[in-house]
C-alpha cells in the first residue's frame, strides 16, 4: 500500500483480499423470496455475520495484522474496543503468533469479554467513557510498546473491509446499488473504493441509526459533523467517521438513509424469521434502509449483513 495517509485503491482491496484468503471465511451470498417482497426489492445479502467472530470486522484486521513487518508484529497490536473490533484484532494477532492487548470499558458485556480473552489478548479494564479509553490505550502502548491499530481511520482497514464488496460483485454481477451500515465508516469507506473501481454505475447508499446520524448530517453539509450523543439499539455504529473516511464517503455515497430504532428491530425480526439467520441491530440497520429507500421495485440490490453477535438474553422483542 501507499503511505498511512493516502487512501486505499482498488489494487489494495484486491492485494487485501489475497492476504486474508487463508484465514477469513468467503461468506456466502444469500437470497430470500419472502424478504424481497418485505423490502420490495431483490436483496443479495452478504453474510458477514457468518465471518470468523461475527463480523466483517476480522477482514480488515487481518489485513493489518498481517501487513506489519517481523520488527512490529513482534512488539504486538493494541486498540480500544467494546465490540467486534476488540474480537477481531485478537483473533488476527492469534493467526499470526503475537500479542494483542485490548482495553475495553468495565461495562463491556461479559459475553464479548469472555470472548476476547478466549482468543488469547491481554484485557485492561477502563471506565466507560472515550476520554478514558483513549488514555489507557495510550498508557498500554507506551508500557508495551505495542503498535495501535485503530477499528476504521487505516488505509488497512478499510481495504480489508472492501474485500466484503468485491466478493458480493464477483457473485451478484446485476446489482443496481449496494448498501452497508454506517459508524466510523471503514465498511463504507471500503465498499466504496471495492465497487466504484470495478463497477462506476453502481449507487451506493447507506444505513444509519437516526439516534446517531452524524454520518448523514456531515453528508448533507459537506462537512465532518462528529458524534456527540448517540442514542440507538445499534451499539456497532456509535463512533463518528474520521476525516479518512469521509473523505471517501462523501465522493462516492449517493444518499444517507436513517431508521429509527423501531424499524431496526423490525427489520432484524424479519431477517430472523424469513431467512433464519441471525444478524445483529447494526446489521439489519442496513436492511431497514433497503425498505425506507426509494428503490423501484425489482431493483437489485446488495446488502452487506455487518455482523452478528448478539445477546440472546437481551433481545430487542
Amino acid at each position: 500500500m501507499g503511505t498511512p495517509s493516502d487512501p486505499p485503491v482498488l489494487a489494495d482491496v484486491i492485494a487485501a483480499a489475497s492476504r486474508i484468503a487463508p484465514f477469513a471465511h468467503r461468506t456466502p451470498v444469500l437470497r430470500s423470496r419472502g424478504l424481497d417482497e418485505w423490502l420490495g426489492v431483490r436483496a443479495a445479502l452478504k453474510c458477514e455475520h457468518l465471518q470468523r467472530v461475527g463480523a466483517f470486522k476480522y477482514r480488515g484486521a487481518t489485513n493489518a495484522v498481517q501487513l506489519l513487518s517481523d520488527a512490529d508484529a513482534a512488539r504486538g497490536v493494541c486498540a480500544h474496543s467494546s465490540g467486534n473490533h476488540a474480537a477481531a484484532l485478537a483473533l488476527a494477532a492469534r493467526d499470526r503468533g503475537i500479542a494483542a492487548h485490548l482495553v475495553m470499558p468495565e461495562n463491556v458485556s461479559a459475553v464479548k469479554l469472555a470472548a476476547v480473552r478466549g482468543y488469547g489478548a491481554q484485557v485492561t479494564l477502563c471506565a466507560p467513557t472515550l476520554v478514558a479509553r483513549e488514555a489507557t490505550v495510550a498508557e498500554v502502548r507506551e508500557r508495551t510498546g505495542a503498535i495501535e491499530i485503530h477499528p476504521y481511520d487505516d488505509p488497512r482497514i478499510i481495504a480489508g473491509a472492501g474485500t466484503a464488496a468485491l466478493e458480493l460483485l464477483d457473485e451478484c454481477g446485476d446489482l443496481d446499488a449496494v448498501v452497508t451500515p454506517i459508524g466510523g465508516g471503514g465498511l463504507l469507506a471500503g465498499t466504496c473504493v471495492a465497487v466504484h473501481a470495478r463497477t462506476p454505475g453502481i449507487r451506493i447508499v447507506a444505513g444509519e441509526p437516526s439516534g446517531a446520524d452524524d454520518a448523514a448530517q456531515s453528508l448533507a453539509t459537506g462537512t465532518l459533523v462528529p458524534q456527540t450523543d448517540p442514542r440507538t439499539i445499534a451499539d456497532g455504529l456509535l463512533t463518528s467517521m474520521s476525516a479518512r473516511t469521509f473523505g471517501i464517503i462523501r465522493e462516492h455515497v449517493e444518499q444517507i438513509v436513517t431508521v429509527d430504532d423501531d424499524e431496526i428491530v423490525a427489520a432484524m425480526r424479519v431477517v430472523w424469521q424469513r431467512t433464519k439467520q441471525i444478524i445483529e441491530p447494526s446489521a439489519a440497520v442496513a436492511v431497514a434502509a433497503v425498505r425506507s429507500a426509494v428503490f423501484a421495485p425489482g431493483t437489485n440490490v446488495g446488502i452487506v449483513l455487518s455482523g452478528g453477535n448478539v445477546d440472546l438474553d437481551a433481545l430487542p422483542w
